[in-house]
C-alpha cells in the first residue's frame, strides 16, 4: 500500500503539469484578451502590448516557467485580472471553504439517501418501495442539477419560504444547495447499491448463511452490504472531488461565493491567472480523492491487490 501511495504522489506533479500546459494552451487560443474588455473603446496596440509584456503573456514559455516556480516555491498563483488588487491565492482561500463545506453536506446527503434507497429496495425486491426507489433514482439521474436546483428554489424558497434563496453563512443556506448537488450522486449510489446487493444476495456464502438460520435482513446487513459497497466506493472518488469543489451551476443559482462561481467568472472574463489556479486546485483534489478511494477499496476488501 505504501508503494501505491508513493507511486501516485510521484505521478501527481506530472499529471498536474500536463493539465496546466493544456489549460494554458486553450486559454491562449481563446478569442479576445483579458485587458481589452470594452469593444467601444479598444486599447491602443502599444498599450495592449505593454500590458501583455507586464504579465508575461507575450512569451508563453517564459510565463510557464515563472508561473510554475512561483506556485511551487511561494504558493503564489499570481494576481487576478478580474478582481483588481486581489491575489488568486486569496480568492482560492476565501472560496474553498464554501465549496468544500457545500460538497461535504452534498456527499452526506448522497450517501444517506442513496444507501437507504438501495438497501430498502434490496430488502424488499419487487415491492412498492423497490419500484419507488428505482423511479426516484431514474429521475435523479435524468434531471440536470440546474433543473433540480430551480425546482427546489421555486418551491421551498419562493413559494413556501422555508429556506433562503441565496447567500451563505447559516445552516439554512446549505440545505437546498446540498440537496440539489447531492441528488444526482444519490441516484447513482442507490442504483449501484441495489444492483450490488441483488447480486451478492444470490451468492453462495449468503445462501450458506441463510441456511444456518440467519435472516435475510441480518445476512444483508452483516455480510452483503460490505461487498456490495465496493462499486459505490469506486464511484465516490470522482463524486467526492466534484461535490467537494462545488458545482458551477449550483453556486451560480444560489449565488454562493465558492470556487465554482469564481471559475465561471474567470472563464467569462478571460482571467487567466484565476482560471489556471482553480484548474490546478480542482485537478489536485480529483487525483487525491481517487488515491484515497483506491486505498479505502483495498481496506474494505483485502483480496484486492493494489
Amino acid at each position: 500500500m505504501a508503494r501505491l501511495i508513493l507511486s501516485r504522489l510521484l505521478q501527481l506533479p506530472i499529471i498536474l503539469a500536463v493539465i496546466f500546459v493544456v489549460t494554458f494552451a486553450l486559454l491562449l487560443l481563446t478569442p479576445g484578451n483579458p485587458f481589452d474588455r470594452n469593444p467601444e473603446k479598444p486599447l491602443a496596440p502599444e498599450v495592449l502590448a505593454a500590458m501583455e509584456a507586464r504579465y508575461g503573456f507575450n512569451n508563453p514559455l517564459t510565463f510557464l516557467g515563472k508561473y510554475v516556480t512561483n506556485v511551487v516555491t511561494k504558493f503564489d498563483f499570481g494576481p487576478s485580472l478580474q478582481y483588481r488588487g486581489k491575489q488568486v491565492t486569496d480568492i482560492i482561500l476565501e472560496g474553498l471553504p464554501v465549496s468544500a463545506g457545500l460538497g461535504v453536506f452534498a456527499l452526506v446527503v448522497a450517501l444517506v439517501l442513496g444507501l437507504s434507497a438501495g438497501i430498502i429496495g434490496a430488502l424488499k425486491p419487487g415491492s412498492i418501495w423497490d419500484m419507488s426507489s428505482l423511479i426516484v433514482a431514474l429521475i435523479g439521474v435524468s434531471l440536470p442539477s440546474f433543473v433540480t436546483a430551480s425546482i427546489l428554489l421555486t418551491v421551498f424558497a419562493g413559494l413556501l419560504l422555508w429556506f433562503p434563496s441565496n447567500g451563505w453563512g447559516t445552516p439554512m443556506h446549505v440545505v437546498l444547495p446540498a440537496i440539489a448537488l447531492g441528488a444526482a450522486p444519490a441516484a447513482y449510489i442507490a442504483r449501484l447499491t441495489r444492483l450490488g446487493l441483488a447480486d451478492v444476495m444470490s451468492s453462495d456464502f449468503i445462501r450458506t448463511a441463510r441456511a444456518k438460520g440467519l435472516s435475510t435482513r441480518a445476512a444483508l446487513m452483516r455480510h452483503a452490504i460490505k461487498v456490495a459497497f465496493l462499486p459505490v466506493l469506486s464511484f465516490l472518488g470522482p463524486a467526492a472531488a466534484a461535490t467537494m469543489t462545488g458545482s458551477f451551476v449550483i453556486e451560480h443559482v444560489f449565488a454562493l461565493p465558492g470556487l465554482g462561481n469564481h471559475f465561471v467568472n474567470s472563464v467569462l472574463n478571460n482571467d487567466r491567472f484565476l482560471t489556471l489556479g482553480l484548474v490546478l486546485v480542482y485537478s489536485t483534489m480529483l487525483v487525491v480523492f481517487n488515491l484515497i478511494v483506491d486505498v479505502a477499496y483495498a481496506w474494505v476488501d483485502p483480496r484486492i491487490e493494489l
